[in-house]
């Protein structure tokens, strides 16, 4: 990466087509996948957030970024291409927010438990058994992937709410 290119990546809202449609999957881990991931770590990490998928930086392809600690420990860093959730257990309500969706933050119930299987940056098959928050955020960045948005787990009702919430935010923006 050249020194004068900027590490943190934009990051789309809603609205944004590529937020929904599936991205693609990762033919092999070449430099641009590997730099690409680092500059999803450092903007996951300015955000902050605990979670990045490349469609959310405009890039439709299955690399996700976790990192549960924000940054405050390098070894809860997981990078995966084509991660993959291979077995769901048990339930947990918790409030989940995201990147794309600014400023919304809603409880979602996800598995409380699961194993995800994707391709580490080195090529390696990796298989990852995560509970409670890591779960979460395996979930909602695969979600990612495959083109949803955590909102979509919610009531029509909800959906309808928080829609109304964002277009008067779009409305306010433009008129600033």
């Amino acid at each position: 990466m050249e020194d004068n290119e900027d590490p943190i990546l934009e990051i789309v809202t809603i609205g944004d087509p590529i937020l929904n449609r599936k991205a693609d999957k990762i033919r092999n881990i070449d430099q641009h996948v590997c730099d690409l991931a680092q500059r999803m770590v450092k903007t996951m990490h300015s955000a902050p957030g605990v979670g990045l998928a490349a469609p959310q930086v405009n890039q439709s392809i299955q690399l996700i970024t976790v990192d549960i600690s924000l940054g405050e420990n390098n070894t809860d860093l997981i990078v995966l291409a084509n991660p993959e959730i291979l077995q769901k257990e048990g339930e947990t309500v918790l409030e989940e927010g995201c990147l794309s969706v600014p400023g919304i933050n809603e409880k979602v119930t996800r598995p409380y438990r699961v194993v995800v299987k994707g391709i580490d940056l080195d090529g390696k098959e990796k298989i990852i058994e995560a509970e409670d928050l890591l779960a979460r955020i395996f979930c909602h960045e695969v979600d990612h992937i495959n083109g949803k948005l955590f909102i979509e787990h919610l009531s029509h009702l909800k959906k309808s709410l928080i829609r109304k919430k964002l277009q008067k935010q779009q409305n306010e923006d433009i008129r600033e």
